[in-house]
Parts: structure tokens; sequence; C-alpha cells
């Protein structure tokens, strides 16, 4: 796979703040409908890496490539329209306090360019967003009036808005009791599998990851089932290990619970943190 066919392209990229790195000559690739689950100590480079991917921070050195364009030199006017065929879901989901969940969901709409025409209303498309995520009926809400879960959700309907090629998720499950994380996840899975979308996840849990790594979403049932092993079904995943600014594992998920590195095997495992 070349540079110019992949979604990302990370080549020998490396970015210090002040004296401490944040990537150490970091090199992958993903394509389309390809999901890469990220895993890492606090300060490891994990959230940095998503900032880079889009353009938010530039490295000091080596080549990115997003959607098949190198943006390591662009201006951020040439990275407008790019970014609007990324989805992301910040930490804590990121709404604004002062907008009510269809102002939030159709944010992405209102400030891309190339987002503002189309047989389909900004109204239409926000409201089959929050549709997807099960929340139309929180159109008037404010971020204030939701639980921790549905203004995760809410989040998630304003990343696939614009129905990006590619989604990044910053620790999705963070914070969230068992079933609500297990809902998050099925509606990330959603989203891949309906509309194709590459997706790299920064989480802290194991479990999110096997679940990426091994479970589809059922558009008949409305559910997520494990995909028979070697099947057309089974989805691209790769699991990559952070450590200090260096990417020191990436692998299927058969290769990360082999490994025998003290770092890496701390995470493969359930409750891994």
């Amino acid at each position: 796979m070349d540079a110019a066919s992949t979604i990302v392209c990370f080549e020998d990229v490396s970015l210090r703040f002040g004296d401490t790195p944040a990537l150490d000559h970091v090199s992958f690739q993903m394509g389309a409908g390809e999901t890469r689950v990220v895993f890492g100590a606090a300060g490891s480079g994990k959230t940095v890496l998503l900032k880079v991917a889009v353009g938010l921070v530039k490295p000091d050195s080596g080549r990115v490539f997003l959607l098949g364009q190198e943006i390591t030199c662009m201006r951020e006017t040439e990275l407008f329209d790019l970014r609007a065929r990324v989805g992301i879901l910040f930490q804590e989901g990121g709404l604004f306090d002062s907008l009510n969940v269809a102002e939030n969901v159709s944010y992405p709409l209102e400030n891309q360019r190339t987002l503002r025409s189309g047989n389909r209303s900004n109204e239409a498309r926000v409201r089959e967003s929050l549709e997807f995520v099960e929340l139309a009926h929180t159109l008037d809400k404010f971020p204030s009036e939701l639980s921790g879960g549905m203004r995760r959700r809410v989040g998630i309907a304003r990343a696939v808005v614009t129905e990006p090629a590619l989604e990044l998720y910053d620790s999705p499950t963070a914070g969230l009791d068992p079933i609500t994380a297990h809902t998050i996840i099925t509606l990330i899975l959603k989203e891949r599998d309906l509309r194709n979308t590459a997706t790299i996840m920064v989480t802290h849990r194991y479990q999110d990851g096997q679940l990426m790594a091994n479970f589809r979403y059922n558009p008949n049932s409305g559910e997520i089932e494990r995909a028979p092993r070697g099947s057309a079904e089974t989805v691209d995943t790769k699991f990559l290990i952070m450590q200090e600014g260096r990417l020191v594992f990436e692998g299927s998920e058969t290769e990360f619970l082999a490994n025998q590195d003290p770092y890496v095997r701390k995470f493969a495992r359930p409750g891994a943190s």
C-alpha cells in the first residue's frame, strides 16, 4: 500500500515538546475500513498521534499523509476540506455547553464549506445522525440535561454527521459503566461496518479492542455479533502500543496476546489501563 492510497500514513514521524519526546520516529499506515486500536500509558503519545494525523499539531520531522494527501507542511486553510472528511470524538464527548444537542451535532456542517450543499438539508442530516445513535428525542436538550453516556452518544452523532472516511475516537468509553461502554462500542462498530469507515480508537480497555477486532455490526438485528475467523467479514484490525512517544508494538490481536514484552502485556488483559 503506497501513501497515496492510504487513509492515514505516518513515515518516521517525530515531535518534541521541549525536551520531552511526544512522538519518536513513528511509522504506520492504514486503508479504508481498517481499524487501529491504540494503547499506552498516560503521556505515551496516544492523543498526540490523533492530533498529528489531522494536522492539529505539526511534527518536527517525518511525513504525514491524510486521505492520500501529504499534510506535513499544509497551511491551516488548506486542511479545512480534508478535515471535513474526518470525524473526531474527543475525550468526554467535547460538546459545547451553550449549544443544544441539535446545534452541537450540526456544528461540523455549519462550519465546513464543502458540506454546506447537497440534496439533504443540515436539519435532516442532524436528525439522521441522532437517530443513528438512538437519541432523536434529545434535539432541544442541552448537554447538562444528559447522562454521561448520552453525551458520548451525541458526540458520536456529531462525529458521523459528515459521513467521514476516517473516524478518530479518543478514549470513548472512559469513565462509563460496562453496559454503557458496550453501547458506545456497538455504535462505533455500526459506523465502521455500515459505511466502511477507517477507525483509529485510543482506549484504556482491552475489551474495547477485543470487540473491534472480533465483532461486526448486524443491521438486521441491530446488534453486534462475532465474525467467523478467516471469513470475509473479518476486519483488518491492528493493535498499536505507545511508550514514551515510540510505537513499540503493531500487530494483530493474536500477535498482541502472544507478545512477551512486559510493557506490552500490561494492556493485553481485561481491565488493562
